[in-house]
C-alpha cells in the first residue's frame, strides 16, 4: 500500500515539476490589416449638360462641384 501512495506522489510530482519548466508557446499578437479599395473612378462618370438644359443655381453648382473632383480624382477630360 505503502509503495503506491509512494509510487503516485512521485509521479504527481514529476508531472508538477514539468508543467512548470515548459515553456508555453509564443502567443503572436494579432494585427488587422485593413485595406481600402477606391473603386468610385469605375462607376461615377462626368455629368454633361445639353444647352437646353434648365438648372437651377444649387444644381449647377453641384455637377459643377461633382466634376471638378471627379478631374481631380479620376483625371477626367474636357470634351473637345
Amino acid at each position: 500500500m505503502n509503495f503506491r501512495i509512494g509510487l503516485g506522489l512521485s509521479l504527481l510530482v514529476a508531472l508538477a515539476g514539468c508543467s512548470a519548466t515548459c515553456p508555453s508557446p509564443p502567443t503572436q499578437e494579432v494585427i488587422p490589416k485593413t485595406r481600402v479599395v477606391d473603386t468610385s473612378c469605375d462607376w461615377a462618370k462626368p455629368i454633361y449638360l445639353d444647352k437646353a438644359d434648365v438648372l437651377s443655381d444649387a444644381t449647377a453648382n453641384a455637377i459643377l462641384a461633382h466634376d471638378k473632383a471627379g478631374a481631380a480624382h479620376c483625371n477626367w477630360k474636357p470634351l473637345k
